[in-house]
């Protein structure tokens, strides 16, 4: 038996155990998308369970693809306290697994979440475990709640992605002004790397600004204007974060770099959500530098690490009827040295959301122009897709 076969078992013996003591005559009071609830009767803990899966096609122009781009089952609650919380994801698609090696003890990597987050005093938490790090706002949104079929070409180049450590959260108001603050310690080598430590540490910082006040359902943290904000808000990012003797070309993923090539990494992330009546639009800025040597791969010069600028602007507009069109330009500029080709990206997208982003049909087109640096000879290419997302 596959080991993906075994992880899909396991889930649904643990989603078929949780409901084994459920008569078949019982209602749930709640609503689509918004999980299952279970709390003690003591009230010692509770427990919210969601589960959903992106069904995804798409085609270039040579080939098309079916597959399950995702599908995960979350776990969050509280545990003893209310001020102790937890949550834990699972990536049950082989796209989420992010592959076998031995960095990983050649498993499937399900784990994507696990952490525990402590209200230390006031708006103050402490998060302890695996989970996002506070990078740039594309990487941060839930996969669940994109603007379009799948993020841009800047995160999938410049994200810090998740890690293992420690984070202390904090939100400071004064007026309308919101303020809040992310410091991160972590390992800075990714998701559930059994070798060790390679490298040093991780390190990252980020300071968000909202001037005009909160949006409304935390609307900065997902695509759309769903909430139709009645008043004009605005969102500002800025994260810094160095590597410490990064293992992995992108620093927390890709592929693990030689021992002896290994440098530091530092990354600046700049992002801003505006959104006011149905519009909303979203601009990302990204630079990644490493300090150290280079590898020579026979006559050509081959960065160990995926560096250089990148910039992402897109915007849309959330008509009555729930149908969203959506515009979107992507520029990846890698070093010279590193010979990669330029890229630029113009997409296209249309949504139709039936219960917000926990049932939706999304579709983009996209144009894909990559540029040789050392020859500017350039190519061009066609990306079609078409997803489902549903959740509960």
């Amino acid at each position: 038996m596959s080991k993906s076969i075994f992880s899909l078992m396991l889930a649904a013996g643990l989603l078929l155990g949780m409901c084994a003591t459920l008569d078949a005559q019982q209602t749930y009071d709640g609503m689509f998308g918004k999980g299952i609830h279970v709390v003690a009767q003591d009230s010692s803990y509770a427990m919210k369970v969601n589960f959903r899966t992106q069904s995804l096609m798409t085609y270039d122009g040579v080939s098309s693809n079916w597959l399950v781009r995702r599908m995960r089952l979350k776990l969050s609650g509280f545990a003893h306290s209310p001020r102790l919380q937890y949550k834990v994801e699972l990536g049950l698609s082989n796209r989420d697994h992010g592959g076998e090696s031995p960095e990983t003890s050649n498993t499937s990597n399900l784990i994507l979440d696990a952490f525990v987050r402590y209200k230390v005093a006031g708006n103050l938490e402490l998060w302890l475990g695996q989970t996002k790090l506070p990078g740039n706002r594309e990487r941060v949104i839930s996969s669940q709640k994109l603007q379009f079929v799948d993020r841009s070409l800047l995160n999938s180049r410049f994200n810090l992605d998740r890690d293992m450590g420690v984070q202390l959260r904090n939100t400071w108001s004064f007026g309308s002004v919101v303020t809040r603050q992310a410091l991160a310690i972590s390992q800075g080598e990714g998701r559930n790397r059994t070798l060790g430590n390679q490298g040093g540490l991780d390190y990252t910082g980020r300071l968000e600004v909202l001037p005009m006040g909160e949006f409304a359902g935390q609307g900065d943290y997902f695509g759309a204007d769903l909430m139709r904000e009645e008043r004009p808000r605005l969102a500002l990012g800025l994260t810094y974060d160095y590597n410490d003797g990064a293992a992995r070309q992108k620093g927390n993923t890709g592929s693990y770099v030689p021992d002896t090539a290994t440098n530091s990494l530092s990354t600046v992330l700049a992002d801003f959500m505006f959104k006011y009546r149905g519009l909303s639009v979203m601009g990302e800025y990204a630079s990644k530098a490493a300090t150290g040597e280079r590898l020579f791969d026979g006559e050509a010069l081959v960065s160990n690490y995926y560096t250089g600028t990148g910039v992402n602007i897109q915007a849309g507009y959330l008509f009555e009827s729930d149908y969203e069109w959506a515009v979107r330009y992507t520029a990846i500029r890698p070093e010279l040295d590193s010979a990669r080709d330029l890229q630029d990206m113009y997409t296209l997208g249309l949504s139709k959301y039936i219960v917000g982003h926990s049932l939706k049909l999304q579709s983009d087109v996209s144009y894909v122009i990559e540029t040789n640096q050392q020859t500017a000879l350039a190519s061009g290419t066609y990306l079609f897709r078409f997803q489902m997302e549903l959740a509960f």
